[in-house]
């Protein structure tokens, strides 16, 4: 999930999207455990578990000293002893086996798991905690005995690759720079070798959300291709996000799935910009379905491995602790600011049942026409299962509340025409 894509960042991103090189990456048909392509993904993301995010568990981080803004600081700041007795705490309640035949019993196939790379292959000097890779263990298992296939996402590289908390890291982006391009690939290759022969893995994804704007993308390229090699031998789909330059971009990168098995992830949130947030619900609406158009011009089995109901960014700390939203104008971060558009008022109420029947309605028909519009191509990963106060954003709440089509066959396919 990102917090400062803006318009502007839109903008430039579509005047410098073009083919990239073929790149060196041979075509390798793999044995697949989930029927990509013609099976649709219909699946959610664990965030806010393996990694931090202020926003998905708020008291988590309102036990601590404001400097804490993401898992970096809070372990920084608490020290190895404190910060690894809470965290283990967090690990061992925010998700459990009992999640996992909840996700099942939704008509969910797939499930999402974030990981740092500090959780993976840890960086002497890093004041990150062990742990959770722990818990990465337990969760294949747990998703194997409920006949769910699980995407391995590696959420977090050295360095940061977008700044953004959801790194482990806010702030400057350091990624591709001394040796953080080599310390990534070798956290992938320890995932490979730990787990793509598990029953439960169908994906193992090469680092979530690098920011385009902010990075060489020959370095990015370079990065994509060498991480595809290194998974060869993996019988495994090999995920990789966009970097924010669009589905249709990477066309020219790799060979199509049918014969690399590549599976290209596109993130689609429409909080983020001023000019989103003012569109009416059936703006909103018409946006997601142009973008699953969009998603099927891409010649890579492609999904929306992150989009929400979400049509404000009125969640607390979504943008980052301290920080504020763009939609009643209280955004303030290094200097950006916003506009008011409207107060935020029952916008995130803190539960579902908070919600007015109109929001309720609203966020149904924004939800539903996305899980259409995204099933054209390959499918989706709603972010995320649960908050603990973003009612929009947490797929179990909403689908306990009938908000999120139960059965899930029971969704409006007309809803974009």
């Amino acid at each position: 999930m990102n917090l400062l894509r803006n318009i502007a960042t839109v903008l430039w991103l579509s005047s410098v999207s073009q083919a990239a090189p073929q790149g060196m990456i041979p075509p390798v048909k793999r044995d697949l455990n989930f029927a990509f392509g013609s099976e649709k993904i219909r699946g959610v993301n664990l965030g806010g578990w393996l990694v931090l995010e202020p926003w998905i568990t708020p008291s988590f981080f309102e036990a601590t000293p404001d400097n804490v803004v993401d898992e970096y600081t809070l372990t920084q700041t608490l020290g190895t002893d404190e910060a690894a007795t809470r965290l283990e705490q967090h690990w061992s309640t925010w998700i459990t086996a009992d999640d996992f035949g909840d996700i099942a019993s939704k008509g969910l196939n797939f499930v999402r798991i974030p990981v740092g790379y500090w959780s993976v292959t840890p960086l002497a000097g890093d004041p990150y905690v062990d742990g959770g890779y722990r818990y990465l263990r337990m969760a294949l298992d747990w998703a194997r005995d409920n006949n769910l296939k699980v995407m391995i996402d590696l959420h977090g590289a050295p360095g940061s690759q977008n700044g953004l908390d959801n790194s482990g890291r806010r702030g400057a982006i350091g990624w591709t720079q001394g040796d953080t391009v080599s310390q990534t690939l070798t956290a992938l290759n320890k995932l490979r070798d730990d787990f793509a022969s598990h029953p439960a893995v169908a994906s193992i994804e090469l680092l979530n959300e690098p920011m385009s704007p902010n990075l060489n993308m020959d370095t990015v390229r370079q990065f994509m291709t060498e991480g595809v090699n290194n998974l060869q031998s993996a019988n495994v789909a090999v995920a990789f996000h966009d970097a924010f330059i669009g589905p249709t971009s990477w066309n020219d990168w790799g060979a199509a799935s049918a014969s690399s098995s590549l599976l290209l992830d596109t993130h689609h949130y429409e909080v983020f910009d001023n000019g989103q947030l003012q569109m009416s619900v059936d703006q909103h609406v018409s946006s997601a379905c142009g973008f699953g158009g969009q998603m099927t011009s891409s010649n890579k089995w492609t999904i929306s491995g992150e989009f929400s109901g979400a049509m404000t960014d009125c969640a607390k700390w979504l943008n980052g602790r301290g920080v504020g939203a763009r939609y009643d104008g209280t955004f303030n971060y290094n200097g950006q600011g916003s506009s008011f558009i409207a107060a935020c008022d029952g916008k995130s109420p803190g539960s579902v049942g908070n919600l007015a029947e109109a929001e309720r309605t609203n966020i149904a028909s924004f939800i539903n026409a996305q899980m259409v519009a995204y099933e054209k191509a390959a499918g989706w990963i709603f972010w995320t299962w649960k908050t603990e106060s973003a009612p929009e954003w947490s797929f179990k709440d909403l689908a306990n509340a009938g908000i999120i089509p139960q059965p899930l066959s029971s969704m409006n396919t007309a809803a974009c025409g």
